[in-house]
């Protein structure tokens, strides 16, 4: 049985005037993401841990950010690709977990929203998909509200 595990990390400024963009849910707030594509860090972080689970490098390898194809493109598209690319290796994700860490605004009312648009996204079963958020409790750039940070692991298994 061929089980693999990998872990994904992103971290995106927050500026004024962008949008929010979290699992392909635009969620209203002042401040939103910088970012080459539409700076979902959630899906970014996701991409990374499926990725390093076939040790295929990283989200930068694949679609670099000095590509103009990319820019401003949907992480969600991004992350079928990424799919894909697991589907060529024979594998299929058992379960993702994320944890984005975030001082504002609250978001817990959207993580069922985003796990319905990453499960339909994927064609993964929504119990397999975990979402989690938490604050940095004031400090650092998440407490000072400057920036956003998503953790992700994902297991995979070969067909």
């Amino acid at each position: 049985m061929d089980i693999r595990v990998g872990n994904g990390y992103d971290t995106h400024p927050l500026i004024k005037g962008k949008n929010l963009i979290l699992g392909g849910v635009n969620i209203p707030h002042d401040k939103g993401i910088e970012g080459h594509s539409d700076g979902d860090v959630l899906i970014h972080s996701i991409i990374d841990s499926l990725l390093g689970a076939i040790s295929k490098r990283d989200i930068g390898y694949h679609f670099p950010s000095n590509k103009s194809e990319f820019q401003n493109i949907s992480s969600c598209i991004l992350l079928k690709e990424v799919v894909k690319k697991l589907s060529v290796e024979g594998y299929k994700i058992l379960n993702i977990d994320s944890t984005i860490i975030l001082e504002a605004p609250p978001i817990s009312n959207f993580i069922g929203s985003m796990i319905d648009v990453i499960s339909n996204e994927i064609e993964l079963n929504k119990n397999r998909i975990s979402i989690k958020a938490t604050t940095n409790d004031g400090l650092g750039f998440i407490g000072r509200g400057e920036g956003i940070s998503v953790i992700t692991t994902s297991l995979i298994i070969k067909d």
